[in-house]
């Protein structure tokens, strides 16, 4: 799929929109599997097909700068005898692209209406 730079695709805005979910909830840091179950909560649970799909969404949106990760501690992780986990934030830009999709959302919705209509 083709796109403009800086456009996101519907799965990388909703991994944002569930990021700023959770910090609003008061996580400010969350891992892979966290944002996979908030992602299942909401109504876009269609667009996570495999993990595999998820975290390559988040190396993309790390690399736009939406994301910023860290490894956790691997004493944390060996006290709770598991693996270590790559822990994410929501940078500022992220938080913008949240606030641009939230502006957006009612004209794609139109939008997508319009086709539904036109195909039948």
């Amino acid at each position: 799929m083709r796109r403009k730079p800086g456009a996101l695709v519907p799965l990388e805005e909703a991994i944002c929109s569930a990021a700023a979910g959770l910090c609003r909830r008061g996580s400010g840091e969350f891992h892979g599997y966290e944002l996979a179950k908030q992602l299942a909560g909401d109504a876009e649970r269609r667009l996570l097909t495999a993990y595999g799909t998820l975290y390559r969404a988040l190396g993309r949106l790390e690399e736009m700068g939406l994301l910023q990760s860290r490894r956790e501690d691997p004493e944390i992780a060996a006290r709770e005898n598991r693996p270590g986990r790559r822990l994410y934030t929501l940078t500022a830009a992220g938080q913008e692209a949240v606030r641009q999709s939230v502006r957006r959302a009612p004209q794609t919705t139109a939008a997508r209406r319009r086709r539904r209509e036109a195909r039948a």
